[in-house]
């Protein structure tokens, strides 16, 4: 539900929408988010994740002297003992891997008490991540889902493709208001098509709300994962893990009207269980299908919280 007071329809530099321009704009940033590797450096993701995939997505790129840093499973043995000084292996990502991105713009993300409204941070992830994989030299699609609409862009290497993809979220994103009714299995219904659609090999990003987990979800991204590599960027608001301590709130949806006091502490305390169980739910299922896990907070800029990620799979990565 929404606060009653909540504005209709703000400004997008006001981060309750986005625009195209806003999601063009983020290419200049996408070298500050080493998502993927390159023949110098090997992304943190690859360790973690893409060194599993199913006999491909990983090649061996070519040698050169140990530098240190360097994670010491890719020593070459053999040139080290020819040369008599340590070597090792380069790799890269196969090119042109299809990455299919899977963004969620439904009136469950239209709320934000901080930086961003959840609908906004999803785009702007989606479109950091887009621009990244066609850097990267790799085929870029998606489908946006969301209130009863479903946008699917087939993945190309090329730039108008990605246009497309980011054109139909900005829209998506315009037409978000409080009074958009929700589809109750819109995240099903897109991690289905996402497995009718995509081959062995790909890569599809989940960007969703938090609470878009439901049993009939999980099941979906668990067959997924027997075909397909997955990345989960679930996105939250501080307002949905813990409740301030101000007082009698009302809130209001559609005709319905609830109020609630924040000065129980009981309440208070329930209320964060719950959100404590939402992203415990997450981590139990990443875990379980051995997938990278990166949750987004509204309050924080997308690419530090990307970039911080990526430095803590590193970090696990030569543990």
């Amino acid at each position: 539900m929404h606060p009653a007071a909540q504005p209709s329809a703000p400004p997008a530099e006001t981060g309750v929408r986005t625009s195209l321009k806003a999601l063009i704009d983020l290419r200049h940033r996408v070298r500050e988010v080493p998502l993927f590797s390159t023949p110098h450096r090997r992304s943190p993701l690859v360790g973690l994740h893409h060194s599993k995939l199913r006999g491909r997505g990983v090649d061996f790129d070519q040698v050169r002297v140990y530098q240190a840093g360097d994670d010491v499973r890719t020593i070459d043995w053999r040139v080290t003992a020819r040369t008599q000084e340590p070597h090792t292996k380069l790799f890269h990502e196969e090119r042109e891997r299809p990455i299919y991105l899977l963004v969620e713009q439904s009136r469950r993300l239209f709320f934000g008490s901080a930086r961003v409204f959840k609908s906004v941070l999803a785009a702007e992830a989606a479109s950091l991540i887009g621009w990244a994989a066609l850097l990267h030299n790799d085929r870029v699609g998606g489908l946006v889902f969301g209130n009863a609409e479903h946008h699917e862009i087939k993945p190309r290497r090329n730039k108008q493709s990605l246009l497309q993809l980011l054109d139909r979220l900005a829209r998506a994103n315009g037409r978000l208001d409080s009074d958009t009714p929700i589809e109750a299995d819109a995240f099903g219904l897109a991690l289905r098509r996402a497995r009718e659609v995509l081959r062995p090999g790909s890569l599809a990003v989940i960007l969703c709300d938090e609470r878009t987990l439901t049993d009939t979800a999980e099941q979906q991204l668990s067959l997924l994962a027997r075909h397909v590599d997955l990345l989960l960027l679930p996105v939250f608001d501080p307002l949905d893990h813990a409740l301030p301590a101000a007082g009698l709130l009302r809130f209001a949806e559609r005709g319905a009207r609830l109020e609630l006091d924040t000065h129980d502490a009981t309440l208070r305390q329930t209320y964060r269980q719950l959100g404590e169980a939402r992203s415990t739910r997450w981590q139990r299922l990443a875990d379980r299908l051995r997938v990278p896990l990166m949750p987004l907070d509204t309050q924080r800029d997308p690419v530090e919280q990307l970039r911080e990620h990526l430095s803590v799979q590193h970090a696990g990565a030569h543990a």
